[in-house]
């Protein structure tokens, strides 16, 4: 009976919220549209309505660069205020989101950008996008956002090596340093020098973007940034903030009676901006760990690249004559290579029924570089984490740590190299040449698929390749992207591959659609909730190395991973 009387509850809120979401949005001559950004953007469609009404899930990127699309054509709009607050979000991202407030800008729009963060090791990509605005506020008791780049590696090879694990490694590329975490106690030259790029590719364009938005130089920007930690007052002095106010200060001169929340805002009609499309394009999302199989996310809740699930939206949206073109939109670190494989061929298939343009979130690299390598046009962000061509192998040997918890161990084969499968004893020269082999032809694939794709000689692609990462910056250098840009860039490229004006009015449709409301009412009552008694242990594990044994737990153990080397998490 209880569980009844909580779905007849749920039913009600969800006929509250579709009542409530049907009435029009009040948007009248001289108004101001309130936008609130922080904490998580996905890349993928709107979350199911009844996990919306139980908890607070991360939004869609798409959904907000939507609403300040039609606010850049608005004239009813007075200015657009922008409450900042924590970003968990990449560097792509951020970019995506600091264009926007220019384009505001540029219309005529008066952004306004209000920082409200609270952080002593630093706000940068919540300064990054603020710089964007045409006028810029902070919060009283801001502390010192702009603290300049830093990143860390952990490796785990001495404490494998204290428990008696040593971790044997096959790969391609010399770049391909995922492996180094578990098997080893330094970083490699290799390794250093990647790291050592990526940091100036990610700073430059940091300073270089405040430095524009700000009207001032460079060198004034990396002043104040080898200055901090400042307040507020000397982000003042050095004309990197407008003032020091509180929220409802600006609110109130503006006029609080003609503000608009932007949750309202987005359900207005696009058509009333003058938003006529002539085109419609299948957004189809590739987020998350490059796995085989179907499903769109994890247990909790962080999406999943599944195979089969991306295949098919490419098939069934290339076969679609609704559909004049797709956009592929990828954040994705890579995984497995035969998953990956599988989706480079639904992306080369479908190509052949109409345009496929691929755009890069904050990461598309290794598996989720390889899923993009086969559509017409790669369209990355300046600072999106690409590349990484290559692959490897991690295969533990835990005799030494058996030894020690004086655990007996007995091992028997039937095959000559049948040893690969197990993890007690190393591997003889011949099973270590025979999995080296395996590895080399795994990458031979990859590369190909490259060559084939973007037009380019294995050769050269080997030489871009051996496993190390760039930027977008980079990667257009070396001819593994087109373009530069976001979602805005991408939709561009649609247009010349279809033909169309520049400023032809192209609608994007996210696909497969979400599921019906029917659905997610049976989904719902079909489900079991768990109440655990305290975190997971990896929970306590720093968030890059979390999201590093996430991917390497979604994929098959023995296979091969095209997986990004390094990751960043800046701030």
């Amino acid at each position: 009976m209880r569980r009844i009387l909580i779905a007849v509850g749920l039913l009600g809120a969800v006929i509250l919220v579709l009542l409530f979401q049907t009435r029009g949005p009040s948007v009248s001559e001289g108004s101001v549209l309130l936008v609130e950004l922080g904490g998580r953007y996905l890349e993928g469609p709107a979350p199911p309505l009844l996990s919306r009404l139980v908890s607070e899930p991360a939004r869609p990127l798409a959904s907000v660069l939507s609403s300040l699309a039609m606010a850049e054509r608005d004239q009813r709009l007075a200015a657009v205020v922008f409450r900042i607050r924590d970003l968990d979000i990449g560097f792509a991202k951020a970019q995506e989101l600091h264009q926007a407030l220019l384009r505001l800008r540029e219309r005529g729009r008066r952004p306004i950008a209000y920082l409200e963060v609270e952080s002593f090791t630093g706000a940068n990509l919540e300064y990054y996008v603020a710089s964007a605005a045409e006028e810029l506020y902070l919060a009283p008791g801001t502390d010192s956002p702009l603290l300049g780049l830093a990143a860390e590696t952990l490796l785990f090879g001495g404490l494998l090596e204290r428990l008696g694990v040593e971790v044997e490694v096959a790969r391609i590329g010399r770049y391909k340093s995922a492996a180094e975490v578990f098997s080893r106690k330094e970083m490699s030259d290799a390794f250093r020098e990647v790291t050592e790029s990526l940091l100036d590719s990610f700073e430059g364009q940091l300073v270089s973007g405040i430095a524009a938005a700000r009207g001032l130089g460079p060198d004034a920007v990396r002043e104040a940034i080898d200055a901090a930690p400042v307040g507020a007052q000397g982000l003042l002095a050095r004309k990197l903030a407008d003032g020091e106010r509180f929220l409802d200060e600006i609110l109130d001169e503006l006029g609080r009676e003609r503000v608009v929340k932007e949750a309202v805002y987005a359900a207005q009609d696009p058509s009333a901006v003058g938003f006529e499309p002539v085109a419609r394009v299948a957004l189809v999302y590739g987020s998350g760990p490059v796995v085989t199989g179907s499903g769109r996310g994890r247990p909790g809740g962080d999406p999943v690249l599944a195979a089969d699930t991306v295949a098919e939206a490419l098939r069934t949206a290339a076969e679609d004559e609704d559909f004049d073109a797709i956009l592929f939109r990828i954040d994705s670190p890579g995984g497995s290579a035969l998953a990956s494989d599988r989706v480079w061929r639904a992306v080369a298939r479908a190509r052949e029924a109409k345009p496929v343009v691929a755009s890069f979130s904050d990461v598309a690299a290794s598996g989720g570089y390889y899923v993009a390598c086969g559509a017409n046009a790669i369209v990355a962000e300046p600072t999106t984490l690409t590349g990484s061509i290559g692959v490897f192998v991690l295969r533990p040997v835990i005799a030494g740590l058996l030894d020690r918890l004086d655990i007996g161990y007995e091992t028997f084969t039937r095959g000559r190299f049948a040893g690969l499968a197990t993890s007690t004893r190393p591997l003889d020269e011949e099973s270590s040449r025979r999995l080296a082999a395996q590895v080399a032809e795994v990458y031979a694939t990859f590369v190909d698929r490259v060559a084939e794709g973007r037009g380019l000689d294995a050769a050269a692609v080997d030489r871009a390749g051996q496993g190390r990462v760039y930027t977008g910056e980079q990667a257009l250098a070396r001819g593994l992207v087109d373009e530069l840009g976001g979602l805005r860039a991408a939709v561009g490229r649609i247009r010349t591959e279809l033909g169309l004006a520049e400023d032809a009015d192209v609608a994007l449709f996210p696909h497969p659609p979400p599921p019906t409301l029917a659905e997610q009412i049976r989904q719902a009552l079909s489900g079991v909730a768990v109440a655990g008694a305290g975190l997971p242990a990896e929970q306590v594990l720093p968030r890059a190395l979390r999201e590093w044994l996430a991917v390497v737990r979604a994929v098959p153990a023995g296979s091969p991973l095209a997986l990004l080397p390094v990751a960043l998490e800046l701030r």
